[in-house]
């Protein structure tokens, strides 16, 4: 059964209407504050998910190939310098007689 109070349907009229308007009003304001945001954080000089992932794998290649150079530079480096230094050096065994020794050039 209807109401047929006008003055309790134009109430109800008016409610939904704001109501209406005022989600209208949210989401704009939402997509405001969201279009602000991106602005703010665009200015901050971020970077994307992308970029970041290519700049990691670098940065991974790099460290790979700074520690495969590390190891060639200390092989390189004991080559040179020869056996350590706290290493016997092994005695060169004496001619047993005078003959094989090498003789004095006057």
């Amino acid at each position: 059964m209807q109401s047929e109070n006008r003055l309790f349907d134009d109430f109800v009229k008016m409610v939904n209407g704001v109501a209406g308007t005022m989600a209208g009003a949210g989401r704009e304001a939402e997509s405001s504050m969201r279009e602000r945001m991106r602005e703010w954080i665009g200015g901050m000089d971020f970077v994307g998910r992308d970029e970041f992932d290519a700049v990691k794998a670098m940065a991974s290649a790099a460290r790979d190939e700074n520690e495969i150079l590390k190891s060639r530079i200390a092989a390189l480096e004991a080559k040179v310098a020869g056996p350590p230094s706290g290493a016997k050096r092994q005695a060169k065994p004496k001619p047993a007689s005078g003959a094989e020794r090498p003789e004095a050039k006057p």
